[in-house]
């Protein structure tokens, strides 16, 4: 079952949200969606192939500090 993962990331600008979507980007069919709330810096990344450790090593290889909030269902 997918889950939806939201994390805090240190983003600043659309630059710092494509780099995010890039990362995330390579992970392929793992990912389902990835929403992106730059306002308030915000990522939410539904995937049922992943855990959140792996999503947030994942957005640290963006140079921006990652913090993981939570889950729920998709």
């Amino acid at each position: 079952m997918s889950k939806v993962y939201e994390f805090d990331v240190a983003m600043t600008c659309e630059g710092c949200s494509g780099a995010a979507q890039r990362v995330l980007g390579k992970l392929g069919d793992k990912v389902s969606k990835v929403d992106i709330d730059l306002p308030n810096k915000k990522v939410f990344v539904t995937s049922s192939a992943l855990s959140a450790e792996e999503l947030t090593e994942t957005l640290k290889k963006t140079g921006k500090e990652v913090s993981y909030i939570g889950c729920k269902d998709a």
